[in-house]
């Protein structure tokens, strides 16, 4: 018996034509910005944005990298990004499982203050952080821009985990209370295990957002040795002697780490999608 090769539709050509356009057109920046970097600053100025570079020049990636200590604020970024993301993690987990899987009282109320924290501007919370941080010996610390963020993205992995959870299924804990095991050995040791794929997109969610951040981060990390990379971008943009080899270069620099991390961790953020879509 022979098996039939599926037939491709017109439909499925045409979705598969508009998957590789709106490939091109988020690429075409990068593309751009990429070969801006690479040039000489007269190259630029002959043939514009879309010429292509007759050579591989680094100079505006070294000029940059040594203007802002570019080094410095990599490792501050992923110090503070990667923090955020483990705690904020932590701390969602142990949430959900008290509201998705314990029904604390006052599940409900407890849902909306977290849903409502997911919906107000960081406008609105920079003075009263501004003050608690001050109060506190805080501000201008890498610390306290790890607590705010991590609160922040605990609160959006707090509402999502905990819809999930109230899924969770009853056979299996009830099995493990069977066999003997607490409620702590159940979250680790059955709730966890099982909900990884869920968690992994968690944390790749929270450690890109977290490096993205530029608001709060620009508003609490005044010494230039604390800075991330974000702010040190928009910084530079506002001071002068910056030719545009110089600019692609700091923006090819500053998206760059963002994108690696994406590419190594996009097997776990697949899998997560995928694992939830089958659920």
């Amino acid at each position: 018996m022979t098996v039939m090769a599926r037939r491709r539709t017109p439909g499925s050509y045409a979705v598969l034509v508009s998957l590789i356009v709106l490939a091109v057109v988020m690429l075409l920046p990068f593309v751009i910005i990429a070969l801006n970097a690479i040039k000489t600053p007269a190259e630029y100025s002959s043939h514009g944005p879309l010429g292509l570079p007759k050579g591989v020049y680094l100079q505006g990636l070294k000029d940059f990298w040594e203007r802002v200590d570019f080094g410095g604020k990599l490792v501050n970024s992923v110090l503070i990004s990667g923090s955020v993301a483990v705690l904020a993690v932590v701390l969602s987990v142990l949430n959900a499982y008290a509201l998705g899987i314990g029904r604390v009282r006052g599940r409900v109320s407890i849902m909306v203050v977290f849903l409502l924290a997911n919906t107000m501007p960081q406008e609105v919370l920079v003075y009263p952080l501004y003050f608690i941080s001050k109060k506190a010996g805080l501000y201008d610390t890498r610390l306290s821009v790890v607590i705010i963020f991590t609160a922040i993205q605990t609160a959006f992995g707090t509402y999502l985990l905990s819809s999930v959870l109230s899924a969770f299924p009853r056979e299996l804990l009830e099995a493990a209370r069977i066999d003997g095991a607490g409620r702590l050995r159940i979250l680790w040791r059955v709730v966890v295990p099982i909900s990884r794929p869920t968690l992994g997109v968690l944390f790749v969610f929270f450690f890109i957002w977290t490096w993205n951040e530029f608001f709060l981060p620009l508003v609490f990390l005044i010494s230039n040795e604390n800075q991330t990379v974000p702010v040190a971008l928009g910084v530079l943009q506002g001071q002068k002697m910056m030719d545009a080899t110089t600019t692609s270069a700091s923006a090819l620099l500053g998206v760059l780490p963002a994108i690696v991390f994406f590419l190594i961790f996009q097997r776990t953020l697949t899998r997560g999608i995928t694992v939830g879509s089958a659920k």
